[in-house]
């Protein structure tokens, strides 16, 4: 009886720990080709949300794995420098959250020449997996509230969670340029 115990009790610590490994997003990721992070804003704190979050995240995604039904993925435009690029969202909670946030227009930030970034007002759903590669067009979610739109493809030891792509990228290197950039999101 108490082999078994200590068996269910190593089990349990070893699935949690895999969870928590997998889901994790932190600023120690191992980086290949990557130099900078993004640094949230001053007064921006969402250590705590996102624990939450995150263990409630878990919990959910079960449920919505075995409903299929319940939304299609969902087609935007993401408009850069008077060009338009048609793009779909991913049929996760994420995407769906960030679909209600829309239309939204930001004023996105340059970051190692291959991706322009932005935070959020509020925190979105994290559903955290390491790509290995990014593709150009990839729309991803760093942390909870730091929105990411790639476009240049390279690899990666950071974790994201994904939002969407867009459906063809060509011309979105140029679209961007290599400074800050203001880009809409609309449906």
């Amino acid at each position: 009886m108490t082999k078994r115990l200590l068996n269910g009790i190593l089990v349990t610590f070893l699935f949690f720990f895999t969870a928590t490994t997998l889901v994790a997003c932190s600023d120690d990721d191992p980086v290949e080709e990557m130099t900078e992070v993004p640094t949230p804003p001053s007064g921006e704190d969402d250590n705590e949300e996102n624990n939450d979050e995150g263990n409630n995240e878990e919990e959910n995604n079960s449920d919505n794995n075995d409903n299929d039904n319940e939304t299609m993925e969902r087609n935007i435009t993401i408009t850069v420098n008077g060009t338009s690029f048609a793009a779909t969202l991913e049929n996760n909670e994420a995407g769906r959250a960030f679909a209600a946030l829309l239309p939204l227009t930001l004023n996105m930030s340059e970051m190692n020449g291959n991706e322009k970034y932005h935070y959020l007002d509020e925190s979105l759903p994290t559903e955290s997996y390491r790509p290995g590669t990014i593709q150009t067009g990839d729309l991803m979610l760093y942390g909870s509230s730091c929105l990411v739109l790639f476009y240049e493809t390279f690899s990666s030891g950071y974790s994201y969670t994904r939002l969407g792509r867009i459906d063809n990228p060509k011309g979105l290197a140029a679209a961007v340029g290599r400074g800050n950039v203001t880009v809409s999101f609309t449906d």
